[in-house]
């Protein structure tokens, strides 16, 4: 669909050559009263949506038709990309009711949403009854347009154009009735009508596994003949005597260009299959006027190209098993090496088949390159003795090929794990889940706020995103610019012996300090105490008002107490926490990595917050004396980070040229 709302055409319905039937009055929907096609659960489906709708979006809109439930956007369970549609519960049968009558193809960031009602039972969806097919619709005709031209024969459960990567219709549609009865009226009326001045064809809608047999069976029985690589002197009368050797031919032709000359391509159909059959088993590689002929049935353009691409996939995976554990990939190498250089390095490992180091276009050496052995074994010893060794003045990397789209989905599946893990931790130490990303969205319930702890709040897919009000109240304040945890970042752990019962930081639906006593500061890193918002000396985020309370003075809990206000460095004015030096020194060496990971990581992330974690593992190699250094000194954190990202910039190209060359 496009980006901008489609007007919904006036589809007349006429039969042609006669006068026009004017279009029945497109009723308001009527809900589907509560049965097998609308579960009392008031669930409804809303799909065609945009890859970056969130929950916190739809709850946005859905939640002002009514109170919400609950609202899940589908994802992939690898990636985490959206699939484009979602599942949003209401608490009340009426809301979805409304919902679904005035929600129905309004747009939602640029697209038309489709929403009905979820069918549990999929036993409906696989019988396909009531479901019937368009075609030869006009480019004009949309969701909403499809849906009130068929609303007038029967209650809809689904209606739907197709449409293509960019928006467009692709000229057929499928509209699904909650019983039969309503389909075959809807068929009845509408087949071989006129909607926009296009007569479309209206009937059952067949399963591609039926469909896929009866062309099975067509194929099979083919007369059509497709005939390529004709002599450019051949004329029409020659190329149809050419094939009445063999039978009955009903029409035969060889396609011309605009100024008369053969383009070497033509068809010709038979009487009948047996016939079109012998001419293709005589005439193919049959050599004609000098040519050899090209002989076969003929096929559609879709046809064809599956038949390629599925021969173009066999020969991939055939290749991939030929190379299987014998290819190679080495990187970081010198840029004096040369193919010859690179092969005398492991040629003592086996028996080489190619060698190759790729280069750019000047010629000059990107630092990659692959190396083929005869044998698994010896590809493993190569890697094994290879490895990290030095050549040059660099150490060699030397593992085995991968195509870009495995190591791709190797990559996204250990962020999955790691996710998952941190998802674990999280929830041990008893942090709201809502900033582990959590799966599905559940709103606080009427009149009250965001429920404490990590089960009543699942939270949004994105950070960042503010939370929304309960049902018919304004949003605390205290929430209102609420900034979202830099995903994947280092958390602080939560002694457990100091962990307050509920977690600090988030407001109470009161507003205000409980009766058992003031706010308790949150826990920095190892345990440490953050200084309290409002504390002297100590800046808020940008984008968050201070915040205290007045007369009430700081509390800890079996902790040492706030640092004393004074002079802030940078690092705090953004959110980070000071390194306490005594209690660095009393940890150990594992931990006071940690601790300068979490600070160093708090620093880099608002300047780079998609490549902050990968920026801190690195500087997590450098001594601990140096990081303390680093933490010291801004101009020397900067030049760092600077160094870091230049490396990472570099082994991307890197790498992306060697998946261009696999």
């Amino acid at each position: 669909m496009s980006a901008s709302p489609v007007p919904a055409p006036e589809v007349a319905l006429q039969v042609p050559d006669a006068p026009t039937i004017p279009p029945p009055a497109a009723p308001s929907y009527n809900p589907p009263p509560p049965s097998v096609a609308s579960a009392p659960s008031a669930s409804l489906y809303v799909g065609e949506l945009d890859l970056t709708v969130t929950e916190a979006m739809l709850f946005e809109i859905f939640n002002m038709i009514g109170p919400v439930a609950s609202i899940r956007v589908c994802r992939d369970a690898v990636t985490r990309r959206s699939l484009g549609y979602a599942y949003v519960n209401y608490l009340n049968t009426s809301d979805g009711e409304r919902a679904l009558e005035q929600l129905n193809y309004s747009l939602i960031k640029g697209r038309a949403c489709r929403i009905m009602w979820s069918q549990r039972d999929p036993a409906l969806r696989k019988t396909g009854q009531g479901n019937i097919f368009i075609k030869n619709l006009d480019e004009a005709i949309d969701n909403k347009a499809l849906h009130d031209t068929f609303a007038a024969f029967g209650n809809v459960l689904s209606c739907k154009v197709a449409t293509d990567e960019q928006g467009r219709s692709r000229g057929y549609g499928y509209v699904h009735y909650e019983t039969a009865e309503a389909a075959d009226t809807a068929i009845k009326a509408v087949n071989g009508m006129l909607l926009n001045d296009k007569k479309v064809y209206v009937g059952h809608h067949i399963s591609r596994k039926e469909r896929q047999s009866k062309l099975d069976e067509m194929r099979s029985q083919f007369t059509n003949l497709y005939v390529k690589n004709i002599d450019p002197e051949v004329t029409q009368d020659e190329f149809v005597e050419l094939f009445e050797r063999y039978g009955t031919v009903t029409s035969a032709i060889i396609q011309f260009d605009d100024e008369g000359r053969s383009k070497g391509f033509g068809f010709v159909n038979f009487e009948t299959h047996d016939e079109a059959q012998a001419a293709v088993d005589h005439l193919h590689d049959f050599e004609y006027k000098s040519r050899k002929l090209f002989v076969s049935r003929a096929q559609k353009k879709a046809e064809r190209e599956d038949e390629l691409r599925k021969t173009y996939e066999a020969a991939k995976q055939e290749k991939m098993s030929k190379y299987q554990g014998v290819n190679l990939y080495i990187k970081n190498l010198e840029d004096d090496i040369d193919d010859e250089k690179l092969r005398a390095e492991f040629e003592p490992f086996g028996t080489i088949t190619s060698c190759k180091v790729m280069c750019d276009e000047k010629g000059t050496s990107k630092g990659f390159g692959f190396v083929c052995f005869s044998s698994p074994d010896e590809a493993t010893k190569a890697v094994a003795e290879m490895n990290n060794k030095i050549i040059g003045t660099k150490p060699l990397y030397v593992s085995l090929a991968q195509r870009r789209d495995v190591r791709r989905q190797q990559l996204e599946s250990q962020i999955a794990q790691r996710n998952q893990i941190r998802l674990q931790q999280a929830a041990a130490a008893g942090l709201p889940g809502g900033y582990i990303n959590g799966p599905m969205y559940y709103p606080p319930g009427p009149g009250a706020y965001p429920p404490q702890g990590g089960r009543g709040m699942m939270g949004y897919a994105q950070p960042g995103m503010p939370i929304p009000a309960p049902y018919g109240q304004a949003p605390p304040q205290g929430y209102s610019n609420m900034p979202g945890y830099p995903r994947g970042a280092p958390r602080p752990p939560i002694p457990r012996e100091s962990a307050p019962a509920n977690q600090p930081g988030i407001p109470r639906a009161t507003g205000g300090p409980t009766a058992s006593g003031p706010p308790v500061p949150r826990p920095g890193p190892q345990g440490s105490i953050a200084p309290p918002r409002g504390a002297p000396g100590v800046t808020p985020p940008a984008g968050r008002p201070s915040q205290g309370y007045k007369g009430n003075p700081p509390v800890t809990r079996n902790g040492p107490p706030p640092a004393q206000a004074g002079p802030v460095p940078p690092a705090v004015a953004t959110g980070t926490l000071p390194v306490d030096t005594a209690l660095l020194s009393s940890a150990s060496p594992m931990e006071q990595k940690q601790m300068l990971g979490e600070v160093i990581y708090m620093k880099i992330v608002p300047s780079h917050p998609e490549l902050a974690g990968k920026i801190t593992g690195m500087l997590l190699e450098m001594d601990n004396s140096e990081l303390l250094h680093l933490l010291e000194s801004p101009d020397a954190m900067a030049a760092k980070v600077n160094e870091a990202l230049n490396v990472l910039q570099e082994f991307a190209q890197r790498d992306d040229a060697a998946a261009g060359a696999t």
